[in-house]
């Protein structure tokens, strides 16, 4: 891939991502409907995040995840759906940092405009395999996350069940190692960052942390490092 390719990739990700981000953020929150709460829970209103600061947030966020995976990803078929993704997962991943919750409203309908971009993917190129190793990814990613939420439902949010089958279908795509780095690594992330903040008493057992963000922030890395890791795996 040459460098020209790589800016030029790196240039649309975040012309396309940080204007999309901006407006589309706020006018989510405005218009999702709230979840059902337990007993006792409460939780910051989505229409009340659907502010300035939000917009900013998520804007910034998508411009910058979108640049960084336009330079890893160059003009490649599968950009588009990556950065689809990209501007999906930067509110996904505010609303979640607020709120603690990932809308189903929001992450349901990812899953076609993601599948439907990978599917123009592999009409263009001809890597089928490439994309029924994406199907197969995003199948694992969602099976063994719902055992987590399964085994400790107090860890684990459903709303991350549903987000982990979306990271892996587009993480697949790229390959195994950048599925199970990418994934996987973010979950560690999260679970590592919780266990700090329970040490240090910044929050309790009973909170659940926000996987979302450290999901979001696993699968970007793992973009980037999952064939090297691969590769240093295999020998």
């Amino acid at each position: 891939m040459s460098a020209d390719n790589a800016l030029l990739a790196a240039g649309i990700g975040v012309v396309c991502c940080g204007p999309a981000a901006y407006v589309l953020g706020p006018w989510l929150m405005r218009r999702i409907p709230e979840p059902v709460l337990e007993e006792g829970e409460t939780k910051v209103p989505y229409s009340a995040l659907a502010g300035r600061r939000a917009a900013y947030w998520c804007g910034g966020l998508a411009a910058v995840a979108g640049g960084l995976l336009g330079l890893m990803l160059g003009m490649t078929a599968v950009l588009p759906a990556w950065l689809l993704l990209t501007v999906a997962g930067a509110v996904l991943g505010y609303i979640d940092a607020r709120t603690r919750y990932l809308p189903s409203v929001i992450i349901w309908p990812s899953y076609l405009v993601v599948g439907l971009a990978l599917l123009g993917a592999a009409v263009v190129s001809g890597e089928w395999g490439s994309l029924r190793r994406a199907v197969i990814a995003g199948a694992i990613g969602f099976a063994v996350f719902y055992l987590l939420w399964f085994a400790f439902p107090r860890g684990v949010g459903f709303g991350d069940v549903r987000l982990s089958g979306l990271l892996g279908l587009a993480l697949g795509w790229l390959g195994w190692g950048q599925f199970a780095s990418g994934l996987y690594g973010g979950f560690f992330l999260g679970a590592i960052v919780g266990i700090v903040l329970i040490v240090g008493k910044v929050m309790t057992r009973k909170q659940m942390v926000p996987f979302g963000p450290y999901m979001l922030v696993g699968a970007l890395a793992g973009v980037f490092l999952g064939a090297p890791l691969e590769r240093l795996y295999t020998g």
